[in-house]
């Protein structure tokens, strides 16, 4: 179906691979084109409840290809390039009314780290390393990295990590929030099926608003997000959910929540 990735459903979770591992997963052309498609398939898909994004061979992703562009070096209209192929990923990501799970299996570099920090859960394997490599030759973050980094380590970490491009570990990010779980290597798929299993057999609309809420929290002051959530809870309250949630309380069983 895909040249440059791989795109897999099995039981509920859709599983996006960056397949380029020569050049570690790097963006080119074809690869941010198709990546835009498989999270497109991912959200028509009923069956599709949870999303595992990760990279074939050593490497999450190292970000753009820059042996690709070469030739347009100067050329190159970087900004036009974000337009079309960046940032409607990073946006198809955050509204995707699916938890996202980045499999970070190894290096997370430039776009690549961006596209980590994007995801909804980041679970990552001992040997992985987060890099805003764009100041080694001459760029800014992009991605969405300008707005996830902040958050999620402070303004003094962004910027040490943005305009050094200090490689961070895998252990280091968790500890300053940029992950939510570090394993061995060899057990990186287990820490990984932990949340799948969970997210496959969750209430997928609640997950689902409860997303959505969480990123308009950011802008938004507190009377607003109390009548928001006013509104999404009549939602998930008319579910079929919430329904079997209670039913499933009052008759002290495990619920089958279906996402409707």
């Amino acid at each position: 179906m895909y040249n440059s990735l791989l795109y897999q459903v099995h039981d509920g979770v859709a599983t996006i691979t960056l397949n380029r591992p020569d050049v570690f997963n790097a963006f080119n052309d074809e690869q941010s084109y198709e990546l835009q498609d498989a999270l497109k398939q991912a959200h028509k898909n009923t069956e599709v409840r949870v999303v595992v994004l990760t990279g074939a061979g050593k490497a999450f992703c190292s970000g753009q290809d820059l042996k690709a562009i070469a030739d347009t070096t100067g050329k190159r209209d970087l900004s036009e390039s974000l337009h079309k192929r960046y940032n409607p990923i990073i946006r198809a990501m955050r509204n995707l009314p699916k938890p996202i799970i980045a499999r970070v299996n190894g290096v997370a570099a430039g776009a690549g780290c961006s596209l980590a920090l994007a995801a909804d859960l980041v679970v990552a394997a001992e040997s992985a390393k987060f890099i805003e490599v764009f100041v080694n030759v001459g760029l800014v973050l992009d991605s969405g990295s300008s707005y996830f980094l902040p958050r999620l380590v402070g303004s003094a970490r962004a910027f040490e990590m943005s305009t050094m491009a200090s490689k961070v570990s895998a252990q280091q990010a968790y500890e300053w929030g940029m992950v939510n779980k570090v394993a061995p290597d060899a057990e990186l798929d287990a820490a990984v099926a932990i949340y799948t299993d969970y997210y496959k057999a969750a209430p997928t609309k609640a997950i689902a608003m409860m997303k959505k809420m969480l990123n308009k929290s950011f802008h938004s002051d507190l009377d607003t997000m109390l009548d928001y959530e006013a509104y999404c809870q009549k939602i998930a309250g008319d579910s079929a959910d919430y329904k079997e949630g209670v039913a499933a309380f009052n008759e002290k069983r495990k619920p089958n929540f279906t996402g409707n």
